[in-house]
């Protein structure tokens, strides 16, 4: 079984940026479409942004221009650089792979992003 583990959260102001990483386990984290994912307070968890095993990147609208999601696969890591942050942005995010449309792996432990003045 993948073993996913974010990290890089954290509180940062309104417009802040922050860089969250997410490591997997495993050999074939290469041959996987990734994504990122979002869970704000008392809401769904959300798709973010996806990253393919080439290297094509999908973001949902609220995020476009704001975040960019990017991968090393010798390193079995995908990021998700986040900049211009709003108060929306909070939530706890997430990394899975992305099969079929779903996530297909064991979620890890996330890490949360707090956007606060």
């Amino acid at each position: 079984q993948v073993q996913l583990v974010e990290s890089g959260g954290g509180l940062v102001q309104p417009g802040g940026s922050l860089k969250l990483s997410c490591t997997a386990s495993g050999s074939l984290f290469r041959l996987y479409t990734m994504g990122w994912y979002r869970q704000g307070p008392g809401n769904q968890r959300e798709l973010v942004a996806t990253i393919s095993s080439g290297a094509g990147t999908n973001y949902v609208d609220s995020v476009k221009g704001r975040f960019t999601i990017s991968r090393d696969n010798a390193r079995n890591t995908v990021y998700l650089q986040m900049n211009s942050l709003k108060f929306e942005d909070t939530a706890v995010y997430y990394c899975n792979s992305y099969v079929g449309g779903v996530p297909a792996w064991r979620w890890g432990q996330g890490t949360q992003v707090t956007v606060s003045s």
